[in-house]
Order: C-alpha cells, then sequence, then structure tokens
C-alpha cells in the first residue's frame, strides 16, 4: 500500500463502492444463485483489493461488508472474512497487474460447458466482438493441487491455460472456465469484468443452442471473427463513438 497517498480514506471508499455496486449487478443479470459468485476490484495506486465477504447475501450486503486486502493477502480494512475465493483473484491480479475487476459465477450455461470440461466455441459475430477466440477451459486440477492450496492453484491453473495462448493477452479473451468448476471473467474494471461476465453466459446458452440444431456447424471464419474483434478492440477500431 502507498501510505503517501493523498487522500487514502476516499480511495479506499471508492474501490470499495465500485466492487460493492458491481457485486450487486450479478443478481440483477441473473448470473448467481443465493450467495455463488464474487467480484473483486484492484486499485494499482494503492496497491490493495476490495472483494465481497464470503458466505454474504446480495440482499444483506453493505459497503462496510466489503473486504479490503494487499496482494499478499493481509486484510487492511473489513470485520468479515474475505471470499474463499481470494487466493484465485490476487494471483491472476499479480500476475496481470493490468487487470482492474474480476469476477467468478456459477452461471448456467458457461458452468455447464465447464462441467463438460469443453471451452465454448467462438460460433458467431456475438462472440468474436467480445473474445479473440474460444473462451478456452483448463484442465482439471490434480488431486495433489485440489488437497494443497485448492483456490491458489485455480489461479495457477487459469494463468498457466492463457499463457499457452497464442498471444497469452487475458484481455484479448476476457474470461476462463475452470474444468469441472465454473467461469471467471475478467477486465479492466469491475463493471467490465461483470459486462464480461454476462456476455460469456450468453455467448455459452448460444453456442449451446446452435450446437443442438446444428451439431455439424463448426465455429467463425477466422477473417470474420478477427474483423469483429479488431474493429472493436483493434489499434484501428472504429466502433462506438469517439473519445475526442
Amino acid at each position: 500500500m502507498n501510505a503517501a497517498h493523498p487522500d487514502l480514506a476516499h480511495s479506499l471508499r471508492q474501490l470499495r463502492e465500485r466492487v460493492l455496486e458491481a457485486n450487486l449487478a450479478l443478481p440483477r443479470h441473473g448470473l448467481v444463485t443465493f450467495t455463488w459468485g464474487n467480484v473483486s476490484g484492484y486499485d494499482p495506486e494503492l496497491e490493495l483489493v476490495a472483494i465481497k465477504p464470503s458466505g454474504v447475501s446480495y440482499e444483506r450486503m453493505a459497503l462496510a461488508d466489503i473486504v479490503v486486502l494487499d496482494l499478499q493477502g493481509r486484510v487492511v480494512e473489513g470485520e468479515l472474512k474475505p471470499s474463499s475465493d481470494t487466493p484465485t483473484h490476487l494471483h491472476l491480479y499479480r500476475t496481470w497487474p493490468q487487470l482492474r475487476g474480476i469476477v467468478h459465477t456459477h452461471s448456467t450455461h458457461a458452468t455447464s460447458w465447464a462441467q463438460a470440461g469443453r471451452a465454448i466455441p467462438a460460433m458467431g459475430t456475438t462472440h468474436a466482438d467480445y473474445f479473440h477466440g474460444e473462451v478456452p477451459c483448463t484442465r482439471a486440477l490434480s488431486r495433489e493441487e485440489v488437497e494443497g492450496d485448492y483456490e491458489l492453484n485455480t489461479g495457477h491453473v487459469i494463468v498457466e491455460t492463457v499463457s499457452a495462448l497464442h498471444d497469452g493477452n487475458p484481455l484479448a479473451r476476457p474470461g476462463i472456465l475452470v474444468a469441472e468448476h465454473a467461469p471467471f471473467a475478467w477486465g479492466t474494471s469491475p463493471d467490465q469484468a461483470v459486462h464480461n461476465a454476462v456476455v460469456m453466459e450468453e455467448v455459452a446458452r448460444m453456442a449451446l443452442y446452435t450446437h443442438m440444431l446444428n451439431p455439424q456447424r463448426g465455429p467463425i471464419e477466422q477473417h470474420l471473427l478477427d474483423k469483429h474483434y479488431l474493429r472493436k478492440h483493434g489499434k484501428n477500431a472504429y466502433y462506438g463513438q469517439s473519445k475526442s
């Protein structure tokens, strides 16, 4: 934590507010059942992470419940236990400091692909607008990984899978399926991470329906996938309004 930060209390409150609002968005988007799921946010100036508390319902969650930790997992602010998935989140932030928000859910369709041990194929342009390729699925964790530091090892297998992709850029495919478990998504803010989690659930549903309608249908052609992804995210992107 940077003790010289000019307004630490204000910045901490802003971080917690962003993370609270992102967590409360999960049930609004139908991504969670009961307390299944969590959102965190990272402030690189403070070098702090805020995350949902463990086992607290979304209906009861308040600003004071959001737990703030450093990147080594030491609690800086908050009285409740942080999410049990905190070691996974922290490992991803330590590995990819460009991330500012991470979401974990058990949304129905994305989780179904994860339980099947299958990547979500890029079947059309909706998928291509957000993911520059299939949404990958990790390998299954070994007995030793599960019986050891399970949540940290979940982070390791996520990094292992993304690093093996052609560019290894986590923001080119802002989400992943953990085999036999469920999805994680991320972004440059907690809000964007939630947005990407919503999109992942939608493209998982679309891919499932596409396979049901036409099991022989292959993924989108590479040139069309590139066009849709790069017009929104490439260096010469032209989708949307100018920021000038």
